[in-house]
């Protein structure tokens, strides 16, 4: 693991959320090294690399793969059984994944708004139009389009970081730039 640079260290699953949050944190002023670690599956890795779950070290990850945070944090002693306890241990989860939160957050028109600014939303409107697609919630759409093709999911994110209102962030979004605030 590389060296950390001012300020605690993030660690998120994977590029796309190390936008979300280098883009929350530089808003604030806040400074901390954002690593994507390819995975949740490699946190254990990582937490071994910096000397273990501490004060300056943080996690986002997402509720389907909070057992590998679990199991990681219970590698190095640590025994957090739900989100909760996670939190304590400076580890946020996303109730899906984090583009999920930054969709409902933002509604399905903000991030129609997005796929426009990118010249995204004609792809997006053609998805949306197949059998399979057609008639799911327009979220679920939005969602399974952001993963497709490759680079749209960063760069989408970045657009609906940009959006978020800074003072009202949505969990745990709002949780984790609190505390790498507080721990900077």
């Amino acid at each position: 693991m590389e060296a950390a640079g001012a300020g605690p260290v993030v660690l998120v699953e994977g590029e796309s959320d190390a936008v979300v949050v280098r883009t929350l944190l530089a808003g604030r002023g806040v400074p901390a090294t954002v690593v994507p670690m390819g995975g949740v599956t490699n946190l254990a890795r990582h937490l071994d690399g910096l000397g273990g779950p501490g004060p300056g070290v943080l996690a986002l990850v997402d509720a389907p793969e909070m057992r590998f945070a679990v199991g990681a944090l219970r590698r190095h002693g640590v025994v957090a059984r739900d989100v909760e306890e996670l939190a304590w241990h400076g580890v946020f989860v996303c109730d899906r994944d984090l583009e999920d939160v930054l969709m409902r957050a933002l509604g399905a028109d903000a991030v129609r708004d997005a796929l426009a600014s990118m010249a995204e939303l004609g792809a997006f409107e053609s998805m949306a139009r197949m059998p399979y697609w057609r008639g799911r919630p327009v979220l679920e759409q939005l969602h399974r389009f952001a993963g497709s093709g490759s680079g749209r999911k960063a760069r989408l994110a970045a657009r609906l970081a940009e959006r978020l209102d800074p003072d009202a962030l949505p969990d745990p979004l709002g949780a984790l730039v609190d505390a790498v605030a507080a721990r900077a």
